[in-house]
């Protein structure tokens, strides 16, 4: 006699995890802080104000440089508009905030699964009795 074949198991549907869309927005602001010099709001709404000009020097007018104004903070419509000012400053950023930016993350990396370990019995009590009676995909 064949064997019968085993029915697939149901898997439900997976939810929304609040403390990870809280951790990957907290490495979503460090990127931004380190890199653009600006929080991820500011970087998606700020606008362009990239701006260089022509200085001359000198008594004679001998010597001419360029001078770049407004990249203290950086928006991705600069990063459309001026990419090769942008992205010089961006490794810029990138070369002097480098350590800063490692740091944060393994910070953030240990506080929410050091978080995630001693808050597990709050969490799930918070998940099932409050998150899972009203059905909306999401949990903590």
């Amino acid at each position: 006699m064949a064997r019968r074949k085993k029915s697939r198991r149901r898997r439900s549907p997976s939810k929304i995890g609040l403390l990870n869309i809280a951790e990957s927005y907290t490495y979503l602001a460090i990127m931004t802080t380190g890199l653009m010099g600006a929080n991820p709001y500011e970087f998606l709404t700020g606008k362009s104000d990239i701006s260089s000009k022509s200085v001359y020097g000198g008594e004679f007018g001998g010597v001419t440089s360029m001078v770049t104004t407004g990249t203290d903070t950086l928006s991705l419509s600069e990063l459309f508009k001026h990419p090769d000012i942008a992205f010089g400053q961006v490794q810029s950023n990138f070369m002097g905030n480098w350590q800063n930016m490692v740091v944060a993350s393994l910070v953030t990396s240990v506080g929410f699964g050091v978080g995630r370990k001693m808050l597990r019995k709050p969490i799930a009590n918070v998940n099932r009795n409050i998150f899972k009676p009203l059905g909306i995909g999401v949990k903590l």
